[in-house]
């Protein structure tokens, strides 16, 4: 699934089309860079009141990758170790604001 983003709405909140054309919007809560690459955490905004009480409030952690053309996309980490370890450099920046659970 590669999706693309968009910095659309401000400082904070991002649109996000994923594959079938479906925009989405984000709070971003933190973007980091590593030797590995760029990653961004992200939180569903949702319209709906219904929608809030059944999202899960997971916190929604991707790779940023930019293309030969300079689009920028969002991908999932593939790769299990890599994400457990952005995960966790995540849950320790934000630790401050969020409650994460040890799953």
């Amino acid at each position: 699934m590669v999706d693309n983003y968009e910095e659309s709405f401000g400082n904070n909140i991002v649109s996000v089309v994923d594959e079938n054309g479906v925009e989405h919007t984000f709070e971003e809560l933190d973007r980091i860079e590593t030797d590995d690459g760029r990653y961004i955490a992200l939180l569903p905004i949702y319209d709906e009141a219904e929608e809030i009480l059944d999202g899960d409030g997971e916190l929604i952690i991707l790779s940023v990758v930019e293309d030969e053309d300079g689009e920028t996309y969002l991908e999932p980490i593939e790769d299990e170790a890599l994400f457990n370890e952005i995960g966790e450099i995540f849950e320790e920046r934000l630790a401050d604001y969020f409650e994460f659970d040890e799953e």
